[in-house]
């Protein structure tokens, strides 16, 4: 069962992007910008397995994110912070991401209807799934450095 994000978190993963990915390796620690699709609380996204990030997260599951926007008024700063663990999706796991990415981004929706470069770079990723531990929503118009924690019961 999927945990519930309150409607205006939920609002905003919708209503963006991309997420930075922080991860920890043999090289030290790194960060990439993916782009992602929300499935309840988890972020659902696509990377080469021979990336620096996704290199990182086979030795070691955990990472942390952010989303955000590039402000210049500190007072309207929003955005999502999070740690959690990020797993390879495989088989019918790796079709739901793969629809549910679709239809946030039709570039990589139905194969019938996508070009062809885009059919040959979908042959070499894979999917993977980011599960928040800790999720934390950052709003800055409620206050300089105001965030709350986002409960991530089930229901």
């Amino acid at each position: 069962m999927q945990a519930t994000l309150p409607q205006p978190v939920a609002d905003y993963l919708t209503g963006h992007h991309v997420m930075t990915l922080a991860t920890q390796g043999a090289d030290g620690p790194w960060a990439a910008a993916v782009f992602y699709a929300g499935d309840g609380c988890s972020l659902i996204f696509l990377s080469s397995p021979s990336s620096r990030h996704c290199r990182n997260l086979a030795l070691d599951a955990r990472c942390a994110a952010t989303i955000q926007e590039d402000y210049r008024d500190w007072a309207r700063i929003k955005g999502i912070q999070l740690e959690g663990r990020v797993r390879e999706l495989q088989g019918e796991e790796a079709g739901l991401a793969r629809r549910l990415y679709g239809e946030k981004f039709p570039i990589v929706g139905p194969l019938a209807k996508v070009p062809a470069p885009i059919v040959e770079a979908l042959a070499r990723v894979r999917w993977f799934r980011l599960v928040p531990e800790h999720f934390h929503f950052i709003d800055n118009s409620k206050g300089f450095g105001h965030r709350d924690e986002v409960a991530l019961a089930q229901g």
